[in-house]
């Protein structure tokens, strides 16, 4: 027999999988990458407006670059030499642009974004990245669903990278009865949507006020049963929503919306594995973790989510559903080699005797696909 440590070692390499429990950001359903323009701002040694004088050329790197004649500073000391400046792009600029300049040891190395002036008055008045992420966020809140696109998609950027707890802390900087509609408008951006879900969640736990929480739960409960596409962006965000704003009940409400049978859209038990992870993550003070793990056991007889799902169970060291995990090798195991690989990885990783029983019974009737399927448990994933 394993010794636990060994065992904790299994679960988190045999099954190619880094830690679980990493601090939750404000949306983790949102897939926010790169920087705000404050933290751009508060990166760079230099910001400076800048005109663009010509057209996207391929840079030395081979990313798309421009040449930016330099005014105004916003930080730092513009050398004499550095009034033109070719700085990387990410698409072609015409007029004004915010030009960053970072210190490296080839010397400064620029980038450039397009700015109008109330971008560039936003990106000036944006509060510093030292403060405290909260307080931050206060000022960054009523400038989602800016007019201009680009402020708006700044703000969004901003929540989607804060830590959940200063989000949480931050909630009242949110108005309820925007936040409601915005839940309920489909002219808003699919991903930005299930933000606002979130933050629905949020402030509907948080207040005192009963009506306030009345609406902003029959939000979530309209936006969640809407019919919906087959994409569905922003989905897990409002399961999300529900997860801390009702508690385990909302686990029932998935149930009778029948967000956990095997005929459920694919699309919506991804979004609900999500959403589940996210509980677990997060919400252990309303949400117990042993509930949680059995609403993912639920969903090992969904097609499209079971080998995920068993994967997060060994994560979660959730080891009472053994006999169902055991039972997918012959049943959707029988075609899908990613089931057999979290089925392998599961017992493998597990310390109960039934495991080891198992897995001889598996050898013995499958040698090959067993050690194929433990080999291919034990390899790291390829991350992107």
């Amino acid at each position: 027999m394993r010794s636990s440590a060994s065992r904790s070692v299994a679960v988190a390499l045999l099954l190619g999988l880094g830690p679980l429990c990493q601090a939750a950001v404000g949306c983790p359903f949102c897939d926010v990458v790169g920087e705000s323009l404050a933290m751009r701002r508060d990166a760079a040694d230099i910001v400076a407006v800048g005109e663009a004088r010509e057209g996207v050329k391929p840079g030395p790197d081979g990313f798309p670059c421009q040449t930016f004649t330099l005014g105004q500073t916003l930080r730092g000391t513009l050398p004499p030499e550095s009034r033109e400046v070719t700085a990387a792009v990410s698409g072609p600029v015409e007029g004004t642009a915010l030009v960053f300049g970072v210190t490296s040891n080839a010397g400064l190395r620029w980038s450039a974004v397009a700015a109008n002036e109330a971008v560039l008055g936003y990106a000036a008045a944006a509060p510093v990245t030292s403060l405290p992420t909260a307080e931050r966020l206060r000022w960054f809140a009523p400038r989602l669903e800016h007019p201009d696109p680009a402020i708006a998609a700044d703000a969004f950027t901003e929540f989607g990278l804060a830590p959940f707890e200063a989000v949480r802390e931050a909630a009242d900087a949110f108005d309820p009865a925007t936040l409601a509609a915005w839940v309920d408008e489909p002219g808003i951006d699919a991903r930005r949507r299930g933000f606002y879900g979130l933050a629905a969640g949020i402030v509907a736990a948080q207040t005192h006020d009963a009506r306030v929480r009345h609406d902003l739960v029959a939000a979530l409960r309209a936006a969640i049963a809407a019919p919906a596409d087959d994409f569905r962006a922003g989905f897990d965000g409002l399961l999300g929503g529900m997860l801390v704003a009702v508690g385990s009940p909302s686990l029932d409400e998935f149930e009778r919306l029948g967000l956990f049978a095997p005929t459920a859209r694919a699309v919506d038990q991804r979004h609900l594995l999500a959403a589940l992870r996210f509980a677990w993550e997060s919400l252990s003070d309303t949400i117990p973790h042993d509930r949680v793990a059995a609403a993912t056991a639920r969903l090992l007889d969904a097609p499209v989510v079971a080998a995920d799902a068993t994967i997060d169970l060994a994560r979660y060291r959730a080891w009472e559903p053994i006999e169902k995990v055991a039972g997918l090798w012959e049943t959707l195991g029988r075609d899908d080699p990613l089931v057999r690989r979290a089925v392998a990885g599961y017992l493998d990783a597990c310390p109960l005797p039934a495991a080891r029983g198992h897995l001889e019974r598996l050898r013995a009737a499958d040698p090959e696909r067993l050690a194929a399927a433990l080999e291919a448990a034990r390899a790291p994933l390829a991350r992107p």
